[in-house]
């Protein structure tokens, strides 16, 4: 699949009218590093604003910046056993504990981060048990975000996921190959448009601008430049009922 493929799909949103929202998360960012300024950097120049999920028991407030700041868990620790894929909050832990990690979490992010903070939950590894939804947004938070079509609505929360990651993580850490993105890009939208999945989800493109290489980089501003350029609507969370 090739990129004129998915300025065929963005034209045929244009031609029927649709609106086409796309939201930008970032996972892990800790502090202020090279990498970061470079993904700063990268949103302003896009006109996007980028949602960095914050690590929060190591967080340092970074600065100005069109960012916005997510509670990405707590710690980043794994809790599954060896057997199972790696998380955080499924239910490896009493709920009271993860409630109060979450808790913990909100808190400290809104303190760094003020007004760029916004209440949306962000579990490591994607991964979240279904017993905490009631008690997140008991603590506040309004939103909750993993990866892949949302399901079912979660009382109280408004669930944004994710839905593409360039990222090869199961083979060499650097980017799929661009023809398998792009071809499941087009799918994605295609999908969203004929109404297959939830269309009024955002269409969302995950980062993790710690391990990117030259060919990460050079993709996802491009498909974000992309997207935008073909009608794409640019979402910030923040204005959207979030913060």
């Amino acid at each position: 699949m090739s990129w004129a493929a998915l300025d065929d799909e963005l034209a045929v949103w244009r031609r029927e009218g649709r609106d086409l929202p796309v939201w930008w998360r970032d996972d892990d960012a800790v502090a202020m590093t090279p990498a970061l300024e470079r993904l700063l950097e990268m949103s302003d120049r896009l006109g996007i604003v980028v949602h960095l999920a914050m690590v929060p028991a190591e967080a340092e407030a970074l600065g100005e910046g069109q960012y916005r700041a997510l509670v990405h868990g707590w710690g980043h620790v794994n809790h599954a056993p060896p057997e199972e894929k790696k998380a955080e909050f499924r239910g490896h832990r009493p709920l009271a504990v993860r409630l109060d990690e979450a808790k913990r979490g909100l808190a400290r992010v809104q303190a760094l981060f003020g007004a760029r903070a916004c209440a949306v939950f962000v579990p490591p590894w994607n991964r979240i048990a279904g017993d905490m939804g009631p008690g997140l947004a008991a603590l506040g938070y309004r939103g909750l975000s993993a990866f892949g079509p949302r399901g079912a609505a979660v009382p109280g929360l408004v669930q944004v996921n994710t839905h593409l990651d360039p990222i090869d993580w199961r083979g060499n850490r650097s980017l799929v190959e661009e023809d398998v993105l792009l071809a499941l890009v087009v799918r994605q939208l295609g999908e969203l448009r004929r109404g297959e999945v939830d269309a009024g989800e955002p269409y969302g493109v995950l980062t993790h601008h710690l391990v990117h290489d030259a060919p990460i980089w050079e993709f996802s501003a491009r498909l974000l430049a992309v997207l935008l350029e073909g009608g794409a609507r640019a979402v910030d969370l923040k204005t959207e009922g979030m913060g």
